[in-house]
């Protein structure tokens, strides 16, 4: 609400008050805010399932009628339906075309609940500033410009602020799209926010004082008091404490209950002058309530259902997407139908003794014969409203029994009775399928992933979850199966297209499996895991050079990742070993130095001993061919003191092997290759006409004609030569 000028007339001592004194304070300006705010923190704390089935019971009667006040206002009398048409109509339709859209394009809905979730504090602050000015005027206080100037600066400040805190860093929730302020400039802005928010607030209530007694603002102060609760107190915890407030707490949950009590509040007393205004018959509170929360009720209950239903989209996700539309319709039509500038807005709520016009009811109030039909006292009208009105009861009635039975997540009787009501919500069929494998009823589990599946098929979590259960039943071709018919739905989910490619590749379609790890990162060229298997599959293809790049992009790519994300070093280690053995066969020796170098950092740091061996081994070999023998030969010495340490017989065996052989040919006293080659025929322990150890028995021949005598004596001690060749320097 904006301010007005209104009429100087003199105040009587109960012209302050819409109703009386403690209704006013508790419920129109928010003093109940605080307790409140602390008995459901800690409540909910302890009993989530309780106060979420409180919360969604209090929605009947206090957040769904509170958006049917607003529906009523700009509907109801053709005056202000003509008078706002471009937001009854035009608005209306679009939001209608919105909810549409966002049933069959899901990426749509996470835009339409974050625009929902963050223009829900925006509204509940424009609510506070407009109560706060109404209550002031009702004491007969008009601030000059710059007075009322700071004082809605520091209303929107307080927003300002709550939205920075809403949107910084990551989002943890996947309907909640962050903006992703960094902490530090997030917090310093909202450091300066907060000081120009007590600056703009001590200028603003000092004019205020000026003008009228504590005692008389009072309403305004507690509106005021309202704010800094609902707004300033979470961001300063949170900078404070480190505590965090999900965006949802400020539409849901008890903050919702208050603002939409404090609504009805002022929206009932309206609705009560508004009807004595024109003439009518005495005002009926009750009659009024009750037209709310049946009109509530039609608003979000109904399309869901139908949906859901009728259309099989899944439930859940209709009624967020009802939820975000009706809110973000009724956040326009507020803004737009709630103006003290408004003549007749302000004449009703100031007390002011202006004239009204009730030209509008002189033109039937209605939007047409068919309304009014409706609403005329003739008996067929009137069982058409008991029956709309027993109908739309017993489906909010309902509605609430079937959110009971889901939030049962431990009660396997009260998921199968959800599901029965409605069998297209995915949640409750997630819940569901997870308690029958707990029961042991494998075949319940599988059809309830099913059935979710069917009713959002672009969720990915029943579809994970049930190629988890086939693959580890290893039912790999019903997995396959599953992921080839989802590909028909969602052809460009790049983790699909992995999985897919993985299950094709346990069944032999090695072609298809290599295509689809290809679309997967044309797609998604930040997935690690498809670079990974697309490189493995183009390595074991004979296409060295094609997987040596998408080797290097798995390692780039987990080489950004967080530490606690990235996959274990020996995996990284392998990775770097295969990329290292792909150049080496297309001949770039020092990229492949390069690798293999990588793969010794990563083993040292996470002591894999016998990785690191081998890698020593695998750039030795390379170190050699490039004619670098004094690296070659201690690399090679490392690997070996590795293996000793290991006490791995055959690797230290193979190792000696290629030790003794790289002596001989780099030119090394023949005594050393000799003396190593005998080391790796003990460890190997192998017969001496077995086939794998023929080259090695042939170069031990060889040197042993070519040492003469001296062969006979290292054979009788040749642990002292061995020494010499592990630890010594060319």
């Amino acid at each position: 609400m904006v301010s007005t000028t209104i009429t100087n007339d003199a105040r009587r001592p109960s012209a302050l008050w819409l109703y009386n004194p403690g209704l006013d304070l508790i419920v129109g300006c928010g003093a109940w805010s605080a307790p409140l705010l602390l008995v459901a923190y800690f409540s909910v704390a302890s009993s989530t399932l309780a106060w979420s089935v409180a919360f969604y019971a209090l929605a009947l009667f206090f957040n769904y009628p509170h958006y049917m006040a607003t529906i009523y206002r700009a509907y109801h009398r053709r005056e202000d339906f003509d008078k706002y048409r471009i937001f009854t109509v035009h608005a209306t339709l679009l939001i209608l075309l919105t909810a549409l859209v966002c049933h069959f394009w899901m990426r749509a809905l996470p835009w339409v609940f974050t625009l929902y979730l963050t223009w829900s504090p925006w509204h509940y602050s424009g609510q506070n500033y407009g109560l706060f000015m109404m209550f002031a005027r009702r004491a007969k206080v008009n601030p000059a410009t710059g007075g009322r100037r700071a004082l809605y600066a520091a209303f929107l400040l307080s927003y300002a602020i709550l939205f920075l805190n809403f949107h910084t860093g990551p989002s943890s929730d996947p309907l909640f799209i962050s903006l992703n302020i960094p902490e530090a400039v997030s917090w310093t802005l909202q450091i300066i926010l907060g000081v120009a928010f007590v600056l703009c607030s001590a200028y603003g209530l000092s004019r205020l004082a000026d003008q009228a007694r504590w005692r008389d603002l009072l309403p305004s102060l507690s509106l005021f008091a309202t704010q800094f609760v609902w707004f300033l107190l979470p961001t300063a915890l949170v900078l404070g404490e480190g505590l965090h407030v999900p965006q949802s707490r400020y539409s849901t949950g008890v903050l919702a209950v208050m603002h939409s009590a404090q609504y009805l509040w002022i929206t009932s007393y309206y609705a009560r002058r508004e009807a004595n205004a024109e003439g009518r018959e005495s005002w009926r509170p009750l009659a009024y309530f009750a037209g709310l929360i049946v009109g509530g009720i039609a608003l979000f209950i109904p399309g869901p259902w139908i949906s859901s239903h009728l259309f099989h989209f899944d439930f859940t996700r209709s009624f967020l997407i009802f939820t975000a539309l009706v809110n973000i319709h009724h956040f326009i039509l507020d803004g737009a139908i709630w103006k003290l500038r408004d003549g007749r807005i302000a004449a009703l709520l100031l007390n002011s003794q202006a004239r009204l016009s009730d030209a509008a009811t002189a033109a039937g109030g209605g939007l047409g014969a068919g309304l009014r039909w409706l609403v005329s006292p003739s008996a067929a009208a009137r069982g058409l409203r008991v029956a709309a009105t027993a109908t739309l009861l017993a489906w909010g009635t309902v509605d609430q029994i079937h959110y009971y039975l889901a939030l049962h997540q431990n009660s396997l009787p009260d998921l199968q009775r959800a599901a029965a009501l409605d069998a297209y919500d995915t949640s409750v069929e997630m819940r569901l399928a997870q308690k029958d494998l707990e029961a042991g009823s494998a075949d319940a589990a599988v059809a309830a992933w099913r059935r979710a599946i069917q009713a959002d098929p672009r969720n990915p979590a029943p579809r994970d979850a049930l190629l988890q259960y086939l693959t580890g039943e290893k039912r790999f071709r019903e997995a396959y199966e599953l992921t080839r018919s989802s590909l028909q739905k969602t052809p460009r989910d790049p983790r699909l297209l992995l999985n897919h490619g993985i299950l094709a590749l346990q069944l032999g379609h090695t072609g298809e499996a290599e295509q689809s790890w290809q679309n997967a990162v044309a797609i998604d060229p930040s997935l690690p895991e498809a670079h990974l298997y697309l490189a493995a599959e183009l390595d074991a293809g004979g296409k060295p050079a094609e997987a040596i790049p998408q080797y290097g992009l798995y390692l780039g790519l987990v080489a950004r990742q967080g530490v606690q994300k990235r996959p274990p070093a020996s995996q990284l280690i392998a990775v770097a070993l295969k990329l290292a053995d792909c150049q080496t066969r297309t001949d770039h020796p020092d990229a492949a130095l390069q690798s293999f170098e990588l793969a010794r950092q990563i083993a040292v740091q996470a002591g894999e001993a016998k990785l690191e061996s081998f890698a020593s081994a695998s750039e030795a070999a390379v170190q050699a061919r490039l004619g670098k023998i004094a690296s070659a030969q201690r690399l090679y010495q490392r690997a070996l003191q590795l293996d000793a340490a290991l006490d791995d017989h055959h690797s230290e065996g193979v190792d000696w092997c290629n030790y003794g052989l790289f002596l001989r040919d780099a030119g090394f006293p023949p005594r050393l290759a000799y003396a190593s080659l005998l080391k790796s025929q003990a460890l190997l322990g192998a017969s001496p006409d077995a086939p794998e150890t023929k080259p090695l028995q042939a170069a031990i021949l060889q040197l042993g004609k070519q040492l003469g005598t001296e062969a006979a004596s290292i054979r009788r001690a040749p642990t002292p030569v061995q020494q010499e060749a592990l630890w010594g320097e060319r």
